[in-house]
């Protein structure tokens, strides 16, 4: 009889949700490729796996055994199938766009105010005003991304608000920016996979609650490690080559169900903070242990920052972002303290994946906040997506204000049929771009929602540069030197391009000195034969674009974005 293993926290064996997952992805079309097993030392495994056809789809797994760590990388790959958060950042397309659902059979769609109000029945009054303060938000800034589709209004999916069972239907364009993939889960029971989710809340309010605070957390004593072998042995492994490693209680004095542990690295002296969260003590210090190794090998252990003195900037929304990204952000020194501002307390407030999820509700609804959740059984895997407004937020709230990605809708168009705009129309795209406040160093792909393909001119576009192609299309010199000069400064473009806006920027300042022609043999040393002619022919108009093919909204000739909407629809033939 085949062994079967079973870890705290889950209600069935690694091994049957192991082959649960594979059955069911490959029964939807999905091909899963296991790639960069790494298991730097004992007890920390992981894994990057990635669908054969779209490789933009992939996820990554940890744990503390080769199986924990596959089971969770599937978990998390029907997490973001069954939440369509592999599609939260692309255009989906016109077709999809005016099908009778976009995301979910059960979503709604709510006609903004003639007065530019938020619809009533979208959300409730309670974040109406949690989420608009001012009032100053347009509901048109609630179109969402994915469809761009105005004229259908605003998107919103159904939430159930856990304190009364109320639905509340909250904006695709609001998940989309605040939350990304805070609060998703998918799990062998309701009460795991909730349990899951809440407990990423918490870990990620918490761990910016410490760093943003500069809170000096306590150690846990080497007699508690010790009652877990697996979890002190890579511990002792971590330190054993040549890292200071720190265990430390991150509950704030019993309230929280967070652990963390951070390694310091004497070569660079870079300090990274890793932070794991479940209502048992024992399963989150495991997860802070293997969040630490994931996807890194011990020699990719080096340059983390070193830890700051300027608690203001390490607790900006910029840092914050940053470590919820990758945890590459900086800790203040207030962090490394051995006077800790709480005491170490030996909590455990669960002991079964029922008891798990009732005390993570309690404990949230004891703070005053409301819980509200999205089911998702259509894939045949039980998946959840939670929010927590006022907790579970990774983009300030003010981001719906001011960086929100719906500004990606009244331009995409446009910018996908650049090279047949007019000089009217691309003089209209150059200003809407000047008042948009999106930054020069921006993919222009990802403003649009476009999956670009890999060494095409789409994959390394950027805002500056677009923008200094739409001068030279309309003959605006000042705008095209003021872009040349961005580009001489941003190092991130192809180098030959880089090298055209160069010649561009010679030849006309040349020009205003009386005559470029006597410095063209020059200029053809210095840059180039190929990068002067097209210098020249963009100048003069004779190449609009660099030649930059026009997919339009279909877009045509795109690779990787078909593979993305081929896989969209394996995912939506389940609803059926």
């Amino acid at each position: 009889m085949q062994t079967q293993n079973f870890i705290p926290g889950k209600d069935a064996s690694l091994e049957s949700t192991i082959n649960n997952h594979q059955t069911r992805l490959q029964a939807l079309g999905f091909h899963i490729e296991e790639r960069s097993w790494l298991n730097p030392v004992d007890g920390i495994w992981s894994v990057h796996i990635r669908d054969r056809d779209c490789p933009l789809m992939f996820t990554n797994g940890k744990g503390a055994t080769r199986l924990a760590c596959l089971a969770s990388a599937l978990g998390e790959f029907f997490e973001r199938l069954s939440t369509n958060y592999f599609w939260t950042h692309y255009y989906l397309g016109p077709d999809i766009a005016n099908r009778p659902y976009v995301h979910y059979p059960q979503e709604r769609w709510f006609a903004p105010g003639e007065d530019g109000s938020w619809p009533p029945e979208l959300l409730n009054a309670d974040l109406h005003r949690f989420y608009n303060p001012e009032g100053g938000i347009e509901a048109s800034s609630l179109v969402e991304f994915n469809s761009g589709n105005a004229e259908r209004g605003i998107c919103a999916i159904p939430y159930v608000r856990q304190r009364d069972g109320a639905v509340t239907y909250f904006p695709v364009n609001v998940i989309g920016n605040l939350y990304v993939s805070n609060g998703m889960s998918a799990g062998n029971t309701q009460a795991e996979a909730r349990t899951q989710a809440l407990s990423e809340i918490f870990e990620r309010h918490v761990k910016a609650r410490i760093i943003s605070e500069g809170i000096c957390l306590p150690d846990v004593p080497q007699a508690v490690i010790a009652r877990y072998p697996r979890i002190a042995a890579g511990i002792a492994a971590l330190r054993a080559a040549g890292f200071g490693i720190l265990v430390k209680d991150a509950s704030l004095g019993g309230q929280y169900p967070v652990m963390n542990v951070t390694l310091l690295h004497p070569e660079d002296q870079g300090c990274f903070a890793s932070f794991g969260a479940h209502p048992r003590f024992e399963i989150a210090l495991e997860r802070a242990l293997t969040e630490l190794l994931q996807g890194r090998a011990l020699d990719s252990l080096a340059g983390f920052p070193a830890p700051g003195f300027d608690l203001e900037e390490v607790g900006s929304s910029t840092n914050i972002e940053i470590h919820f990204v990758d945890s590459s952000g900086v800790i203040h020194w207030k962090f490394l303290g051995d006077e800790p501002d709480h005491a170490f307390v030996d909590w455990n407030f669960s002991n079964t994946t029922a008891e798990d999820y009732a005390w993570a509700v309690d404990r949230i609804h004891k703070d005053g906040r409301d819980i509200y959740i999205a089911d998702f059984t259509h894939l045949g895997v039980y998946a959840c997506r939670i929010l927590v407004p006022g907790m579970s937020e990774i983009y300030p709230v003010d981001d719906l204000a001011f960086e929100n990605n719906s500004v990606g809708n009244s331009i995409r168009e446009a910018i996908l049929n650049l090279p047949d705009l007019d000089d009217e129309e691309c003089s209209d795209l150059l200003d809407t771009l000047n008042e948009s406040a999106l930054a020069d160093q921006r993919p222009v792909a990802g403003v649009i929602g476009l999956a670009a393909d890999a060494g095409s001119f789409w994959s390394d576009l950027r805002v500056g540069e677009l923008k200094t192609l739409l001068a030279l299309a309309i003959g605006d010199e000042a705008a095209t030197l003021e872009g040349c000069d961005w580009i001489k400064h941003f190092a991130q473009l192809n180098p030959q391009r880089r090298a055209v806006y160069a010649c561009i920027e010679s030849i006309i300042n040349l020009a205003e000195m009386g005559d470029s022609g006597p410095y063209m043999d020059a200029l053809r040393q210095l840059y180039g034969a190929g990068a002067v002619a097209q210098a020249h022919a963009l100048i003069m108009q004779t190449d609009r674009f660099m030649g930059l093919n026009a997919p339009g909204l279909a877009l045509d000739g795109c690779e990787m974005h078909h593979k993305l909407l081929a896989a969209y629809d394996k995912v939506r033939a389940s609803h059926a």
